[in-house]
Order: structure tokens, then sequence, then C-alpha cells
């Protein structure tokens, strides 16, 4: 099953975050299916590609609860 998830990015104690297409048996850091966006906590600066995201969640990819709130709040769903 493919997840829509995050990948933690940066150094110690300055996360940033990529929003990848992963296959969930996959570990956090592992190698991702595709890329589509990015997410900075610290500073609350995001990026998403809508129709690459759109498009993954039309062929069932489902998404973490972290990135469904981040989704939602982006107006993507």
């Amino acid at each position: 099953m493919l997840k829509l998830r995050l990948k933690r990015t940066g150094r110690k104690r300055s996360p940033s975050y990529r929003l990848v297409i992963i296959e969930h048996t996959t570990r956090r850091d592992g190698r991702p299916i595709e890329d589509v966006g990015f997410y900075n906590p610290i500073t609350k600066k995001s990026s998403f590609h809508n129709e690459k995201i759109s498009n993954w969640l039309k062929v069932g990819v489902q998404p973490t609860p972290t990135v469904l709130n981040l989704l939602k709040n982006e107006g993507i769903i």
C-alpha cells in the first residue's frame, strides 16, 4: 500500500519535511517513489504540487493523519 507521508530533512533541532509518496513498509527516510512538496514547521512555509497530489489520491494513496491536516489547511482536500 502506498502512503502520502512526511520525510524528515534538515539539521538537528531544525527540522523540515518533504511530502513524499512511499511504500508503507519502507522506513521513514527511505527512498520515495515521488516528492510532491515540502513543509517547514518552524517558519510555517509549505509548498505542494496540487496536481500531483490529487492524481495520487485518485489512484488510492492514503495520507497519514498529519499530512491530511496539512492538505486540509492548504485547501487541497
